[in-house]
């Protein structure tokens, strides 16, 4: 078998969909001998284990990862990977036929060869969507559709890639040393970035971040996270990853934290508009948004006031 390809799916008690994403891996326009699904069973306490095995074949692998946390099961996986470029898809989504195909494609013919690429990730509601989620929420929902044409990412805090749909060549994750152990998802803690803080040190060192609209997976959107409540959780704690991540960039003092939550502070009383929004729970999008974004915010000044704490 020559691989070129390894996918790698992390999972973490989501055998009910696993299947569905597996299958949508063994219908690929591509072929068989050239690609390895890579299961990574992220401490799960569900039927994960059979559901692999009753679909079980010569490029479909099982791995389980006993520390539970998204970025110790994509270290994992990239690190048992045979192909030359490594692939993830989400445990709840579904890749087009075409998924690999366009993979290869942008690797072995967009030069400079890119540090990642990846692509266009559609939402299956599960339950109707609300009124008060906006356009700009849903990318929280791992939702993206930045372009109709494949173009490189210029401002990675405006348009990024999501580790749902998102590949890398092997040399450059082993170069880089992969995902931030710690930086991400860990059971019920909504950790998150670390796919987007890998994708700014890949520019950082000097490689493009790709994307491509045919490299496109359908992503179940569960009705749970269809209620304010999981947005609220949702949003701030993208503040307190956001902290995480000046811990890592930055390595402040003590008393550094302290000026900078004081300051953040401040700037934010400095806008009333944003205390509003904080302290009225309206249907309106637009002021439910505001508030999303303000929670980044103070999510962000209780990070560094002590919530968020730099990976060892």
């Amino acid at each position: 078998m020559n691989i070129l390809i390894s996918v790698v799916i992390c999972t973490h008690n989501r055998s009910q969909y696993l299947a569905k994403a597996i299958q949508s891996l063994l219908n690929q326009q591509f072929p068989l001998e050239n690609y390895e699904i890579i299961i990574i069973d992220n401490c799960s306490t569900d039927q994960t284990k059979e559901v692999v095995e009753q679909l079980a074949g010569k490029n479909l692998r099982y791995i389980y990862e006993p520390t539970l946390g998204l970025s110790y099961a994509r270290n994992t996986g990239w690190k048992n990977a045979q192909g030359k470029y490594v692939a993830y898809l989400d445990d709840d989504a579904i890749a087009c036929p075409l998924w690999l195909s366009t993979i290869l494609e942008v690797f072995e013919t967009v030069q400079p060869q890119p540090g990642c690429v990846g692509g266009k990730a559609e939402p299956i509601w599960e339950a109707p969507r609300p009124n008060w989620l906006s356009d700009e929420l849903v990318t929280g929902l791992t939702v993206i559709d930045w372009s109709p044409t494949p173009q490189v990412l210029p401002d990675l805090s405006r348009q990024w890639l999501v580790g749902a749909n998102i590949a890398f060549p092997k040399a450059v994750l082993e170069k880089l040393g992969g995902f931030i152990d710690g930086l991400d998802r860990s059971g019920k803690h909504l950790l998150s970035g670390g796919d987007v803080f890998l994708e700014k040190q890949i520019a950082q060192a000097g490689y493009s971040c790709y994307y491509h609209p045919q490299m496109a997976v359908s992503h179940h959107i569960q009705q749970s996270r269809l209620d304010k409540k999981w947005f609220i959780r949702r949003y701030f704690w993208q503040g307190v990853s956001d902290a995480v991540v000046q811990l890592i960039e930055e390595s402040p003092s003590r008393s550094k934290r302290l000026f900078l939550a004081i300051l953040r502070t401040i700037n934010l009383l400095l806008v009333p508009s944003q205390i509003t929004s904080f302290l009225y729970n309206s249907d309106d999008k637009n002021q439910f948004t505001e508030r999303c974004f303000t929670l980044i915010k103070l999510g962000h000044i209780a990070g560094l006031l002590g919530l968020a704490h730099k990976p060892s």
